[in-house]
């Protein structure tokens, strides 16, 4: 999951969970972003504003000591349409499904897939998964991410339709009429004589 930069600012919304207390059934966590949380993701998304955020995810380790993180992120985003310039609201609810593995074998999958790549084809292996970074994962970025991946990056008003004012071209206004001009008087010059 490739997510947007934020520059040298730290993640608008954190929640860390560290994989060493992850129980061998797995957990659940719900999360809502607070007031702040939702003014700092607006702010590195370029929106206007986002009214809420919620995820509600299921965290459960697997083989290898792969963690798998499934569940949904819903918010509600503040944007402005592009075609009436109207301020209007949008509605996120985004799957997620995403698996995590610690950053050696990251590392080493991410090699792996490089060395097979053909220059003459495209790759045909699924991304690896994602790194357990300092014995944590952090569901606030999660959450921020896919957020960030569902936003209209054009959103329009319901109805709102752009319609460009056309208008049927001049047969006279054509970058050669001043040539045509030219040429016609100096026939009618020539009949004239």
């Amino acid at each position: 999951m490739t997510r947007p930069e934020t520059g040298s600012k730290p993640d608008p919304w954190r929640s860390p969970v560290m994989v060493a207390q992850i129980p061998d059934t797995g957990l659940h966590r719900k999360l809502e972003a607070s007031a702040a949380e939702r003014q700092a993701m607006a702010d590195v998304a370029g929106l206007r504003d986002i009214l809420a955020a919620h995820a509600d995810f299921d965290v459960v380790p697997k083989s290898g000591g792969r963690i798998q993180v499934t569940g949904r992120v819903r918010a509600r985003v503040g944007q402005t349409c592009v075609v009436t310039l109207d301020p209007i609201e949008n509605e996120i609810d985004e799957e997620v499904d995403l698996t995590f593995a610690p950053e050696a074998e990251t590392r080493r999958l991410e090699d792996l897939i490089e060395e097979g790549q053909d220059d003459d084809e495209p790759p045909e292996v699924a991304d690896p998964p994602e790194a357990i970074v300092n014995g944590a994962i952090d569901l606030g970025r999660i959450a921020t991410d896919a957020l960030f991946l569902a936003i209209d990056p054009y959103p329009r008003k319901p109805g709102a339709v752009f319609e460009a004012d056309v208008t049927a071209p001049d047969p006279e206004d054509h970058p050669f009429a001043a040539l045509k001009a030219l040429q016609d008087n100096k026939r009618g010059k020539k009949k004239g004589k």
